[in-house]
């Protein structure tokens, strides 16, 4: 394998202005592909664009993009084909958290949730599909541990990763016969803004807890959009070893 092995590869990656998102555009990058960032933040994108196109001399297009807004995410995934002219690899990774008790948890909370790891995650993978069909390419989904197991003390957000499963599992039988691939990443803790919680950085969440780093998911995200035709990770559990110790019958 070449250093290099998505060299003429263009992906794009939501929520890239942070945490995994962050990792994965420069992971594909120096992995040889251009690169589409997309997120709400504009100047954390903007310094992502630099320092990929300095340490990788990679193309890539800064796209502010709300991916629970179904007209943005169309325009982010017309752009990038514009730019690169075509489009091979989509990682929909944007996602938040909101812990809380269900009956405690405002309207306004589980909608600001859903909007993003649901609908966000819908209105991607729509937009992307057409471009994906023509490149034989790769969708790829950060969803979580959270949509394996039941979580007790955030069942709200294992509800969505639970259906980003779902959906991504029953996508790929959707679209294996047009030669798209569709593979989910499922990690346990990873230290990355997404554990902020009501200004609880997630170092302290995760206090005494050995925990993966954005970088290691990206690795493993790499892994998957290296895949060519026939072939795809349909599924990979990112875990930290203990994962399940301390589990009981």
């Amino acid at each position: 394998m070449t250093d290099t092995p998505l060299e003429g590869k263009t992906a794009l990656v939501t929520g890239a202005s942070s945490g995994i998102g962050r990792a994965t555009a420069r992971r594909l990058a120096r992995d040889g592909a251009d690169v589409a960032v997309a997120a709400r933040r504009e100047p954390r994108l903007e310094t992502l664009a630099e320092n990929i196109e300095t340490e990788f001399d990679r193309r890539v297009l800064v796209a502010p993009t709300d991916v629970s807004d179904p007209a943005a995410v169309e325009a982010t995934v017309e752009a990038t084909v514009e730019a690169f002219g075509g489009l091979d690899v989509v990682v929909a990774n944007a996602g938040i958290n909101r812990m809380g008790d269900v009956e405690e948890m405002s309207i306004e909370r589980y909608r600001s949730l859903m909007d993003v790891n649901v609908d966000g995650t819908f209105f991607t993978a729509r937009a992307s599909i057409p471009p994906l069909r023509e490149s034989s390419g790769l969708l790829i989904f950060v969803a979580s541990f959270a949509g394996n197991y039941p979580i007790p003390y955030q069942p709200v957000y294992a509800a969505s990763k639970w259906w980003t499963r779902g959906f991504a599992l029953s996508l790929s039988g959707y679209l294996g016969e047009d030669d798209v691939g569709v593979t989910i990443v499922n990690p346990t803790e990873v230290d990355t803004e997404i554990g902020i919680q009501d200004g609880q950085p997630a170092h302290e969440r995760f206090e005494g807890m050995e925990t993966a780093t954005p970088d290691d998911l990206a690795d493993a995200i790499a892994f998957a959009a290296r895949q060519e035709p026939p072939n795809v990770v349909s599924e990979l559990n990112f875990y930290r070893r203990n994962a399940f110790s301390g589990w009981s019958r």
